[in-house]
């Protein structure tokens, strides 16, 4: 084993201890899990206490399901090329020669903040840059889960974020403050994606894997991700948004659930949208065309894509993630001992 190896899986195993214990031992438990079953759940196969409620976690059953920890494990599969999708900005300009993605207008560096042809320290110029765009999201470049995202806006006289009022010296301050995020375009979601909530942009998380047995990629599983009024401006399900199974032959919804509570959703319960009547339009081009873009990286063996429909029916690739959690898709059933669970087996993940 060579040095740079060493030190690589020394520094993988050290920041999945640290992670270990900022994201599973001391993370929100929103189900109000008892304080013994949070310790059993967490230090009996490294589950949150969430999702020893949420999936109804005893006795054996527990074998059924991949845990938090699985899932955190699983996110080196595509090593060394995972660094290429967990940074948002480069993951950006490596798609935008295979698919739609946002335009990135502005980028924050630790040298300050940078366009196509200028470097500056002064937080005006993405006020400027607000103006003339009228909308734009504010991400951080190296998060995930919806954290630290927000929508920006310019109304022709007040600036918002999110939803509260700004003035521009304040926006000038919030750009000068907060550092390594980017401003991005904004989409125009497509009427079928409004219809569910139109105060968020709401995304199909499509994971595409290369197959153990057959060697091609395939998609595996796919939902649709729903905000509410309570999750704006996103809809990830860590934030409290819905997901709806897609049945991936038909493109039609399934009824919704939370990794918030255990309750299920047949309307959604600010819309009032009946989730199992909608179906996905032009589906089996979406699908074609996330496959096709899969293989076209055949470095990647696992990536979770988050796909907005633009009003026009374009597909555009938000995001692309080395991993997905793993709660959206045991919502409807653990995985351990099915296709994924067989995929982790595959490449040392699990035993």
């Amino acid at each position: 084993m060579d040095v740079f190896k060493l030190y690589r899986n020394c520094f993988n195993r050290l920041r999945l201890f640290v992670l270990y214990w900022r994201r599973i031992v001391f993370a929100p438990n929103h189900m109000k899990v008892g304080f013994l079953t949070k310790l059993r759940a967490n230090f009996c196969g490294g589950f949150l206490a969430d999702q020893w409620a949420l999936y109804a976690l005893d006795g054996k059953k527990k074998k059924e399901y991949l845990s938090e920890f699985d899932w955190y494990r699983s996110r080196y599969i595509n090593e060394p090329f995972d660094q290429m999708l967990n940074n948002k900005v480069v993951a950006t300009e490596v798609l935008r020669q295979y698919v739609r993605v946002p335009e990135v207008y502005l980028v924050k560096t630790r040298a300050g903040i940078v366009d196509a042809g200028h470097c500056t320290k002064d937080g005006a110029v993405a006020v400027e840059t607000l103006r003339r765009r009228w909308e734009a999201f504010m991400k951080p470049f190296g998060k995930g889960k919806g954290n630290g995202v927000h929508r920006l806006r310019y109304d022709g006289q007040d600036f918002w974020v999110d939803q509260e009022k700004k003035s521009a010296e304040e926006m000038k301050r919030l750009f000068e403050k907060e550092s390594e995020w980017y401003l991005s375009e904004t989409i125009t979601q497509h009427a079928y994606a409004a219809g569910l909530y139109d105060k968020t942009c709401n995304t199909i998380r499509m994971i595409t894997l290369r197959d153990p047995d057959s060697g091609r990629i395939k998609l595996f599983f796919a939902v649709q991700r729903v905000g509410t009024a309570k999750t704006i401006p996103v809809d990830n399900a860590s934030q409290g948004g819905l997901v709806c199974k897609i049945d991936l032959e038909t493109g039609r919804l399934s009824h919704a659930g939370s990794l918030h509570t255990t309750q299920i959703y047949e309307e959604h319960p600010d819309s009032g949208i009946r989730f199992d009547q909608v179906i996905i339009p032009d589906w089996e081009q979406t699908k074609a065309e996330i496959v096709s873009l899969a293989e076209s990286l055949p470095f990647l063996h696992f990536v979770a894509w988050d796909v907005v429909k633009m009003e026009d029916g374009t597909n555009c690739v938000i995001e692309a993630n080395t991993s997905s959690g793993v709660n959206i898709i045991q919502l409807w059933g653990g995985q351990r001992n099915g296709e994924l669970g067989n995929f982790y087996r595959k490449h040392g993940v699990i035993r």
